[in-house]
């Protein structure tokens, strides 16, 4: 075994479908990036109390998403599915860059296009990277999936930087609409790596009570993903752990837009600080995924591994209740996302590698994107409705803590299912 296969837990054999697979999620992820602190910046300069509708918006989005995709799912080869849905967000782009670069900046129609690009990014960003997990559950099995996911990640968090680069370093001369560009091409690639995985997979699927034959189609009703979800304790507690996590950040969420509209003043200035933190946050979840990720999914199982950002999320919101001020977010908000794109979404993922695939595409598509922006809703409510009431940064911090002690049980709990499951 070569030092690079003991650092990495690659095998010979995993090259090219890894390669690929990590070119993909590269290209996901950059793509995003790119985008991502253009979208925050929108959701600013579209005034923080807005906030909570922009996310009542994009949760009617993702209910009218939803059944359209698990129809596509139902009705159409994987390659052909995943190819259309990518295709459709990249023309959504080319739409926003001719209305971004048609209207003046500042005006009233510029706001409400920034609020619609808020909700559209919203749908985007969970759409293509649970199509991209839904679609690496699919060719791996359980076992490569700890193996293999957080190096796959790596890659994405790699994608990642670039992306986050590309703005931070070019939105003084290059206008927002410009970008969009980057993440167009970067798309594109993307859907040329997932032809050729689905090439190499021969178009099928793992499903260990029925190995698909070449191109099948999975088929079913297009609210198989609710029944579903609704009919097991499995997938229902996964739901629960997404929602808890939603709720949690959709909160620091709103904290974050309320200390850095008190901290900064100059709108590129503070899209540069949003790229910066995105910098930071991918930097170490880099470091985390090349050396810890594969160890400590090997050595400490998949419930222990989930449940590292819940207790993380216990401390910082205690933190961040006794102090409320820009530092100690920064601290906090780094951590926290990097903790879950290094340890809980690989984790999470291979949660879905011992389902049969109608659930690795219909029932997972539901609970990444639906019960993700339902607890978005949640958050972004209560959150208004605290502040209504007369509560403050500190205290809306505090409240969080005990929901995150509930979320760490429910980690754990899936950590046992999925365990028994895979014997």
């Amino acid at each position: 075994m070569t030092i690079a296969s003991r650092l990495t837990g690659t095998r010979r054999e995993d090259a090219g479908v890894v390669g690929l697979s990590a070119g993909y999620f590269f290209c996901v992820l950059s793509a995003y990036y790119v985008i991502r602190p253009i979208r925050e910046e929108m959701g600013v300069a579209g005034g923080v109390e807005n906030i909570p509708w922009l996310f009542t918006g994009t949760l009617a989005a993702m209910l009218l998403a939803h059944p359209v995709f698990a129809a596509l799912v139902s009705r159409w080869p994987r390659r052909r599915f995943v190819t259309v849905t990518y295709r459709f967000f990249m023309a959504c782009l080319v739409i926003y860059y001719i209305v971004l670069t048609a209207l003046p900046q500042g005006g009233q129609a510029a706001i409400w296009a920034g609020r619609s690009f808020f909700v559209w990014t919203a749908v985007f960003s969970l759409f293509v990277v649970s199509v991209f997990w839904s679609f690496m559950t699919d060719i791996h099995t359980e076992r490569q999936g700890r193996r293999l996911f957080g190096l796959i990640g790596v890659a994405g968090t790699l994608g990642a930087i670039l992306g986050s680069s590309i703005t931070a370093f070019l939105i003084e001369s290059l206008s927002p609409a410009t970008l969009l560009w980057f993440s167009i091409v970067l798309l594109e690639c993307a859907v040329a790596c997932m032809r050729g995985l689905d090439r190499r997979t021969g178009g099928q699927g793992r499903d260990a009570a029925a190995p698909p034959s070449d191109e099948e189609v999975i088929g079913g009703s297009p609210l198989d993903g609710i029944r579903h979800v609704l009919a097991s304790r499995y997938l229902l507690g996964i739901c629960v752990f997404m929602l808890l996590f939603t709720i949690g950040s959709t909160f620091l969420y709103n904290i974050q837009a309320d200390i850095m509209s008190r901290t900064f003043v100059d709108p590129a200035e503070r899209t540069s600080v949003f790229a910066r933190i995105n910098l930071a946050v991918n930097a170490l979840t880099l470091v985390t995924q090349l050396f810890l990720t594969g160890r400590i999914m090997k050595r400490f199982g998949v419930g222990l591994t989930l449940a590292f950002l819940p207790l993380l999320s216990v401390a910082g919101f205690l933190a961040l209740g006794a102090a409320p001020v820009f530092a100690v977010f920064v601290v906090f908000q780094v951590l926290r996302r990097a903790g879950n794109f290094a340890l809980a979404v690989p984790a999470r993922e291979v949660l879905y590698t011992v389902l049969p695939r109608r659930d690795k595409y219909k029932a997972k598509n539901f609970n990444d994107t639906f019960v993700y922006r339902a607890g978005d809703q949640v958050g972004a409510w209560s959150f208004a409705g605290f502040g209504a009431l007369g509560l403050g940064t500190a205290a809306m911090a505090w409240s969080m803590a005990p929901v995150a002690v509930v979320w760490l049980g429910v980690a754990l709990w899936l950590g046992r299912k999925q365990k028994g499951l895979a014997a």
